[in-house]
């Protein structure tokens, strides 16, 4: 296949993982060359993202490292099958990366829980409410890339419409239900949102109150992705440069372990709902 000119998170995690099969049965890119009948520049270039590769192809090299989880290579096999053209490419050349790799990630999510500590979730914010945010960005966002980033997270609410949506749970700190982005009509508008959002059969919404204490660390808002299986869950944590994309296997358990503290400090969603109405009283 021919070089990719700009990988996706998304296709650069089938390399990366192809790599990690080779690494875990103890072959150096020289052994898996002789082994597989490739060149080491074809596997490099395959592990890095930079070449496509076939289902069928990862198939092969699976079989050739001996991976004894056939569900796992299954899974692989079918992101490496995947050529549709998302709708996020619409912005590719308005907007970096990181935006357009979430809401890849976001589309084929399976499941989302997701921790958020000054702002609300982005699937969960109402349009007056995302703009106000957006007017904070330092440096100043242009109003034509402040328009385009609107337009892509409002986009992004529609994984929760599809027919099959993943299952969300969202836990929220009562620092960001309380925090003021726009007016107080802006305010309110965003808790009433979440009160309808929380309506929804796939949706769970959860506030962590002040009263909680102190939270493990989870490097502030993040979300945990669930995919196919286990092994290709991601963790997509916020950063003052954008979002970056975990997948290290200690690095999963360690935030699946912190977020089920987090959710064990949370309200239920009974009376997180009326915890929310009582803010939307005060503001």
């Amino acid at each position: 296949m021919p070089p990719r000119k700009a990988p996706t998170a998304r296709q650069r995690r089938v390399g990366a993982e192809l790599r990690k099969m080779r690494q875990s049965a103890g072959l150096a890119l020289a052994e898996a060359a002789a082994l597989l009948g490739a060149e080491r520049t074809t596997i490099s270039n395959t592990e890095s993202g930079r070449f496509g590769v076939s289902g069928e192809r990862v198939r092969n090299w699976a079989a050739g490292y001996a991976c004894p989880d056939e569900a796992y290579v299954e899974a692989l096999a079918a992101m490496a099958e995947e050529r549709g053209r998302g709708w996020w490419e619409d912005y590719r050349n308005e907007l970096t990366s990181g935006p357009l790799d979430l809401a890849e990630l976001e589309h084929h999510a399976l499941g989302i829980r997701s921790v958020q500590i000054m702002h609300m979730p982005g699937l969960l914010q109402h349009e007056d409410y995302a703009r106000a945010v957006f007017a904070e960005a330092v440096p100043q966002l242009p109003p034509v890339r402040r328009r385009r980033l609107l337009s892509h997270r409002l986009k992004r609410r529609d994984v929760l419409d599809r027919e099959n949506p993943p299952a969300c749970t969202f836990l929220i700190h009562e620092a960001a239900l309380r925090m003021t982005y726009g007016d107080s009509g802006v305010v309110r508008g965003q808790l009433d949102h979440l009160l309808r959002e929380s309506e929804r059969d796939n949706v769970t919404i959860r506030v962590i109150p002040f009263s909680a204490g102190g939270l493990p660390e989870t490097g502030s808002s993040a979300q945990y992705v669930y995919g196919p299986v286990s092994r290709l869950d991601t963790v997509q944590a916020d950063t003052v440069i954008g979002p970056a994309f975990l997948d290290a296997e200690t690095r999963l358990a360690n935030y699946r372990a912190a977020m089920n503290r987090v959710e064990d400090l949370s309200l239920d969603p009974d009376r997180t709902r009326d915890f929310i109405r009582k803010i939307a009283q005060q503001v």
